[in-house]
């Protein structure tokens, strides 16, 4: 599966992206934030493609320009989720690269796979969530129409010891059909 965006391709990861997985997914200022630890070698970036990104609907972001991976994004659906959703509702998770920041590129992403959970996949709605503090994350979700659910104070997460605060957003199909009528 591919999926192509005027800047980006959205694909399956392959064991040979690890360099480049390890290269942006090692910095502390990328993971903590979305709730998971820095990875600590090419090694462990491998192991995360064969196992964490290995799931039907996670993709490389991948920047035509240069031809490599330099951030994720992906849809967990249903019970796959974090948020223990039915099977015609999805989560959206996401990250890029520190280099890669404010350049609109996650954004485009998530446009793109919120038109293949709505058009393709038959989902009824998107959720979408950042723990306390990720402006950034919460920016994207504003950008691409989610609307503000509700806050869990009490998020639990299973890479990240401890309890967070992780404020939890949703896009209903109707809702993006007639944001995409009103664009």
């Amino acid at each position: 599966m591919m999926i192509e965006t005027g800047r980006l391709i959205l694909r399956h990861w392959h064991e040979s992206d690890a360099k480049e997985l390890y290269l942006y997914a090692k910095d502390p200022s990328v993971g903590p934030v979305a709730g998971w630890p820095p990875h600590t070698s090419i090694e462990d970036s491998r192991e995360i493609i064969k196992t964490v990104f290995s799931a039907p609907e996670t993709y490389a972001v991948v920047l035509k320009s240069i031809g490599k991976p330099v951030g994720c994004a992906g849809l967990m659906i249903g019970r796959h989720s974090n948020l223990h959703l039915p099977d015609d509702e999805c989560e959206i998770g996401y990250w890029i690269g520190v280099p890669y920041w404010g350049q609109g590129l996650i954004p485009e992403a998530v446009v793109c796979l919120q038109r293949r959970a709505f058009a393709e996949l038959g989902m009824k709605k998107m959720w979408c969530g950042y723990f306390d503090g990720n402006h950034k994350s919460r920016r994207v979700q504003e950008k691409c129409g989610f609307r503000y659910h509700h806050t869990d104070n009490n998020a639990c997460n299973e890479f990240i010891s401890g309890i967070n605060t992780a404020h939890i957003s949703c896009l209903s199909k109707e809702q993006w059909l007639s944001d995409q009528i009103n664009k």
